[in-house]
C-alpha cells in the first residue's frame, strides 16, 4: 500500500468505531472518518465468529489486496475500518472486491471519475 497504512492500535480502532460513519452490505460493514492527514490508514476486523485464523486471514488478505489495487481512486486523509460479516468467511476474491468499492461508493469517498462509473 503505497499511499496508505495500517490502523494497528485499539485506540485508534475504537475512535473510528465511535466518530465513523458507518455502511453494511452483504459482506462487509465499512466504518470511515476523516484523520486531517494526507494518507489512509486501513484497519481490518474478522471476528472469531468469522472462523478460524486461517479462514480470518484470508479475508484480510483479500480485503488489503482489494484495497491495494484500488488505492489510487480513494480520497485521502482518512481512517478506513473494514469488519466482516459472517457470510465473507465464504466469498471469494471479486465478491470482497466488489463489497469494497460498493461502500467506498455508498460512502463518497473514491473520486469523482471513477464515482459515476457503473458495475
Amino acid at each position: 500500500m503505497v499511499f496508505s497504512e495500517s490502523l494497528k492500535k485499539n485506540n485508534d480502532f475504537q475512535n473510528v468505531y465511535k466518530y465513523g460513519k458507518s455502511y453494511v452490505n452483504r459482506y462487509l460493514v465499512m466504518y470511515v472518518l476523516e484523520n486531517n492527514t494526507d494518507k489512509n490508514r486501513l484497519g481490518i476486523s474478522a471476528s472469531k465468529k468469522i472462523g478460524n485464523s486461517v479462514v480470518r486471514h484470508r479475508f484480510a488478505r483479500l480485503v488489503r489486496e482489494s484495497y491495494r489495487l484500488h488505492e489510487n481512486i480513494f480520497n485521502s486523509g482518512l481512517d478506513i475500518v473494514v469488519v466482516a460479516r459472517k457470510s465473507a468467511s465464504s466469498a471469494g476474491y471479486k465478491e470482497i472486491e466488489k463489497a469494497v468499492l460498493h461502500l467506498s461508493k455508498l460512502h463518497h469517498i473514491v473520486k469523482k471519475p471513477y464515482y459515476d462509473e457503473e458495475d
